[in-house]
């Protein structure tokens, strides 16, 4: 017998061999006919797995993101089994599953898929579904795994095996499809009952531009067919809210082929954007005692060898400049930096906790087929601060910059979102983390006791951490329920040793500072393609690129609208006139497809009166004002950082 541990505390046994759902069976049929997988000590297993010692057991359904990864990495296999059933010669690589669906590359061979064919592979899929086959997982020695593949001419799973140690090896079949795959898979393809394939792309094989196109089949499933419905309805508003269409016609960003792939230009409205949020930015860390500091955009290749980003991080740099036999590189994170700023003068303990702050530029080489709008990028301007306290004051420090997420959650509007908490995996140190297993143990056990004190929402993510500590990736939804990662709060127990970092401690003795990375507006590029959907363009008034169009109804009364505009310029609000020879029908429907929020209307009686007719985006007519009530409420709105409405 062995002994089986629950969340809850309890513990029951069970014969050697029995399985997650064998469990689940013995609580009741319908939790069975629920679970999709299940932890076993911490690792996600296949529900139909023997298991054989004393464990601790968590199952996994369609309500937590481990059950929905198994699912949506099992319909991968599925579409690939379709694909593979109509067109014979095809192979694959990768097949895992995403936040929201799945994909799979694809060496078609000479056969072609055109989004015409997706409804028929959709088809194929629901037939195969529909046989209720079992995921078989088969452990398979490496010498047995090479011959199939070399059986099959398949290149890209021997590319595979090659990295992988004999005795860890497992293949998963289902039907007549057999992958190479660490899994794990749901029970059996019944589970899934409602199937869209939603795109097709191109992807370099291993990422690489040098290396043969493959064809990338995006698709998404769910366990009933209102849940993909309403999956559907939410991807037709996305396509609206695009933040690439709606930043081309609001003029807020453009990309050029003579500039550069990833590399944005951001035009007079979206500059208005960034200025906006730089200065919200600056007050709120004033207010917090942080100071302002600048770096470079260039290093020595000598500091990031110090840094320990090169070589880990090479492959997301631009390649070095070389000047008088010394490699510089173009800045792809600011810390480095801002650790040479704190040690450029001498601290002690009342200097701490000692936070600087920047706007700072940087430069990532992210691949081709990875760049996506304003979402991935190689220019970059980041939200950037590091905080250096001591360990006695590192929970207040971390606790305020979580503050400072919510505060900034507020005024945007961002109702749901959760801390990612990334945590280490032990049997890395050395390689993937830094080889300090009690630091990782304390930093660790830190950062979730604030989580926990401060009652914020979280989840824990195993190996996932940063190289140097734990951190916090910050998960936000757009108000169409869209999920995205805004940005990064981590702990850094290496560094300060790496840079030779220390204060005077109250011992009069030399200590190695903890620090604190931080961005809670990510960066410029990433936080307004969220925005941009988030508010599908209706920005509010403080951030509107124009927040108020001032619509004569004729050349007559110019003179009183140029008093207006003259009016609030003087106090600060951005204003235009429309002075085209138009309606005024036309002028203001003109102005609600640019989402100004504010529009005043000016005819004979306005101008008679010195009144304004005030129409708000999305609300229409508002009545008749005077000019001092309109400057009094528009100068609070932007004053207070107002919500749009």
């Amino acid at each position: 017998m062995i002994n089986i541990s629950f969340p809850d505390g309890a513990v029951r046994q069970y014969e050697a061999g029995v399985t997650a759902l064998d469990i689940a069976k013995s609580i009741s049929e319908g939790l069975a006919r629920k679970v999709l997988a299940a932890s076993v000590n911490g690792q996600v297993w296949d529900a139909t797995r023997p298991i054989t010692t004393d464990s601790a057991l968590k199952l996994h359904t369609w309500d937590d993101a481990e059950g929905k990864n198994t699912f949506w990495h099992s319909s991968a296999h599925l579409m690939a089994e379709a694909v593979e059933a109509m067109y014979p010669g095809v192979k694959f690589w990768v097949g895992p599953a995403l936040d929201k669906g799945f994909y799979y590359d694809i060496d078609l061979g000479g056969n072609h898929i055109s989004e015409e064919d997706l409804a028929a592979i959709e088809k194929k899929m629901n037939e195969l579904a529909k046989q209720n086959n079992p995921y078989q997982r088969k452990e398979i020695s490496k010498s047995e795994a090479v011959s199939y593949f070399t059986d099959k001419s398949d290149q890209y799973k021997l590319d595979l095996l090659q990295g992988l140690e004999d005795g860890s090896i497992t293949f998963y079949s289902q039907g007549q499809f057999t992958d190479l795959c660490r899994g794990p898979h749901i029970p059996h393809t019944g589970f899934i009952k409602a199937i869209k394939l939603t795109s097709i792309a191109g992807a370099y094989w291993k990422g690489d531009e040098k290396n043969k196109m493959l064809t990338r089949l995006y698709g998404v499933t769910f366990p009933n067919q209102k849940e993909l419905d309403e999956y559907i309805q939410m991807l037709e508003e996305a396509k609206k809210r695009d933040h690439r269409k709606l930043g081309k016609e609001l003029g807020i960003f453009t990309m050029d082929d003579d500039v550069g792939a990833g590399l944005p230009l951001w035009l007079p409205n979206g500059t208005v954007i960034i200025e906006e949020l730089e200065k919200l930015a600056k007050q709120t860390e004033e207010a917090a005692g942080y100071k302002r500091v600048v770096t470079p955009h260039i290093a020595k290749e000598s500091m990031y060898l110090t840094s320990g980003h090169l070589p880990y991080y090479a492959d997301s740099m631009f390649p070095p400049m070389e000047l008088d036999g010394t490699k510089y590189y173009l800045k792809a994170m600011n810390c480095p930096h801002h650790h040479k700023i704190f040690d450029a003068e001498p601290k002690s303990y009342k200097d701490l906790p000692f936070r600087i702050a920047e706007y700072g530029t940087c430069y990532r080489y992210e691949q081709s087929g990875e760049l996506f709008g304003l979402m991935r990028v190689r220019c970059l301007h980041m939200n950037d601060a590091h905080i250096y306290c001591s360990k006695e004051q590192f929970a207040a420090e971390f606790r305020a910059v979580n503050e400072m997420y919510i505060k900034y959650f507020k005024i945007f509007g961002i109702d749901k979102y959760v801390m990612r908490l990334s945590l280490h995996e032990p049997t890395k140190l050395g390689a993937k983390y830094v080889n300090e297993p009690e630091l990782w143990k304390e930093t660790e056990t830190m950062v979730r006791n604030v989580l926990i004190e401060s009652d914020i929402p979280f989840v824990e993510v195993p190996d996932e951490a940063a190289f140097y500590g734990p951190k916090i990736d910050v998960q936000i939804w757009s108000a169409i329920g869209r999920e995205f990662t805004l940005a990064t709060n981590q702990v850094d127990f290496n560094s300060g040793n790496k840079f030779k970092l220390n204060y005077v401690n109250q011992n009069n003795q030399p200590e190695v500072p903890l620090i604190i990375h931080r961005a809670p507006l990510g960066t410029h590029e990433r936080f307004i393609g969220f925005l941009l959907e988030h508010y599908a363009g209706k920005f509010p008034v403080w951030l509107a690129p124009l927040q108020v169009k001032i619509l004569p109804i004729s050349d007559k009364f110019m003179d009183y609208a140029n008093q207006v505009k003259d009016t609030l310029k003087s106090v600060g609000v951005r204003v235009e006139i429309d002075d085209r020879s138009e309606k005024i029908g036309k002028k203001i429907r003109d102005t609600e497809l640019s989402r100004v929020p504010y529009m005043l209307v000016v005819g004979e009686k306005e101008a008679a009166e010195k009144q304004l007719s005030v129409r708000r985006q999305g609300k229409g007519d508002l009545g008749t004002q005077s000019l001092d009530t309109f400057v009094t409420m528009i100068q609070d709105e932007i004053l207070h950082r107002k919500a749009a409405e």
